[in-house]
């Protein structure tokens, strides 16, 4: 029926979303810094809006080139879903592939500078409210979180490890899923769950919490961050229904945390 092909289709756009969510993804982290910033109130806002902005503003670009110079048929069939690389190689030709390796490299040193930089924030902010090891919340002798950077490390490499495994009843055949895709299934799906949170805290704290100076307040407020967890949570749901071997990893991963929250914040207590 109509009604059953819409629904399909907006199961596959929730899918066919995990890459641009991903890409996404890092939007927040400069707010991980916020203790290293000079009036946070005022700085962190507008590194927010100008940021995203400016990110978006070239997405949107990048999409155009595509579209103007690829068909259709050239976007769908690009080897390994590179559509940049396959837009790079219509324009310059052999040359083309191998500037937008290079760019591609550049790119990703420069998007690791800035997640490794604040994601071990998180845990040294953890770790100094008592919900992490000690140590991890100490700085070096130039002051930086050495130990959280190390864990960090750790953590993101066995984050790399676990990929599917499917077999071909017939043949015997073993098939190793993509290591990319999967992180990025499992990543998305777990970052979904703490954006939810994050923008549902803004709804809590305003209850719990009026008082509280806010240097920024929402634009849109209610209706804006309810729109938002709606969303997120159609995309969380669509993620666990269409791909659960690879985004239960990442809801696996976030619920284990609950336990070990509360046997963190026990352990805080009674020190």
């Amino acid at each position: 029926t109509e009604g059953t092909l819409i629904l399909a289709l907006v199961m596959l756009l929730g899918r066919a979303m995990v890459g641009p969510l991903f890409a996404q993804s890092a939007w927040n982290n400069v707010t991980f810094t916020a203790g290293e910033v000079r009036d946070p109130g005022r700085n962190l806002p507008r590194a927010l809006l100008w940021g995203c902005g400016l990110v978006v503003g070239l997405y949107l670009l990048a999409n155009l080139a595509y579209i103007v110079t690829l068909p259709l048929s050239g976007i769908q069939s690009a080897p390994q879903n590179r559509v940049a690389t396959a837009t790079m190689q219509a324009i310059l030709g052999p040359r083309g592939t191998i500037l937008m390796a290079i760019a591609i490299m550049i790119s990703t040193f420069g998007c690791n500078n800035g997640l490794i930089l604040a994601g071990a924030r998180v845990y040294y902010a953890m770790a100094r409210d008592n919900l992490f090891f000690k140590r991890v919340g100490t700085l070096n002798s130039v002051h930086v979180p050495a130990t959280a950077l190390i864990t960090q490390g750790i953590w993101a490499a066995l984050l790399t490890l676990p990929r599917t495994v499917t077999t071909n009843p017939q043949t015997g055949a073993v098939t190793y899923g993509n290591v990319y895709t999967q992180l990025l299934e499992y990543i998305v799906s777990a970052d979904l769950v703490f954006y939810i949170l994050m923008v549902g805290a803004v709804i809590v704290m305003r209850y719990k919490a009026p008082q509280l100076e806010r240097p920024y307040r929402t634009l849109g407020y209610p209706l804006v961050p309810i729109i938002y967890i709606v969303i997120a949570l159609l995309f969380v749901l669509d993620l666990a229904y269409l791909a659960p071997s690879t985004s239960g990893i990442g809801y696996l991963i976030v619920l284990t945390g609950i336990p070990i929250y509360f046997v963190w914040r026990r352990s805080a207590n009674s020190d």
